[in-house]
């Protein structure tokens, strides 16, 4: 009789156990744990699949860039130089440009720059500003009242390269220029040079 309870106490206790652990917090052991869902990386291929680069300037045809020179007032408009193919325009923010320089006397660019105070007037340093084997030169300073429309050479045509135009943000007649002259020969017209009568005359 007692050996027949304690065969009984014992089949109770077997039984019992799965839901003891379950109320502990164990899980069941008949059933299988959930995967948790796994997290995508929004850095892959998918994502960049429909980005592509296009060509928005004139790089394309006339090689080297050398400056920009944005319109502060309306950044939907900029000139860019280039450094053998002329001064050119956008004014819808690089969808199309017209070359602005072409009926000048030099097609290689150093720079371009506009007065603080008056966009509409370019100026542009004639001669590309990269020594290396294959350099173009320019004839001097160029300045442009009409926003590319129109230019006149303002000297120091035998700098040959101008690497920067600076004009001063509160009196558009003093300008600085920086020019580093001739690359295979010596002399020229070299160093900075300073105008206060907005070009029309230069000194060291």
């Amino acid at each position: 009789m007692h050996k027949k309870l304690w065969l009984l106490a014992i089949a109770a206790m077997i039984a019992a156990a799965p839901a003891f652990a379950q109320k502990k917090g164990a899980a069941p052991t008949t059933k299988k744990e959930e995967k948790k869902p796994e997290k995508k990386d929004p850095f892959n291929a998918g994502t960049f699949t429909g980005l592509s680069f296009r060509a928005i300037g004139p790089a394309v045809t006339s090689g080297r860039i050398s400056d920009f020179a944005v319109n502060p007032r309306n950044h939907n408009e900029y000139y860019v130089a280039s450094s053998s193919g002329g001064v050119w325009k956008t004014t819808n923010r690089g969808t199309t440009y017209t070359p602005v320089f072409d009926g000048e006397g030099s097609y290689s660019i150093g720079c371009v720059s506009l007065d603080p105070t008056n966009p509409n007037v370019v100026w542009v340093g004639a001669g590309e500003n990269n020594n290396q084997r294959s350099v173009a030169y320019g004839d001097g300073v160029y300045r442009s009242n009409d926003g590319g429309k129109s230019w006149k050479n303002m000297g120091l045509k035998n700098s040959e390269h101008i690497a920067s135009i600076i004009i001063d943000p509160t009196d558009p007649n003093i300008i600085w220029v920086g020019a580093y002259g001739p690359v295979w020969k010596e002399g020229g017209e070299r160093g900075v040079y300073k105008s206060t009568d907005g070009g029309a005359t230069w000194k060291t």
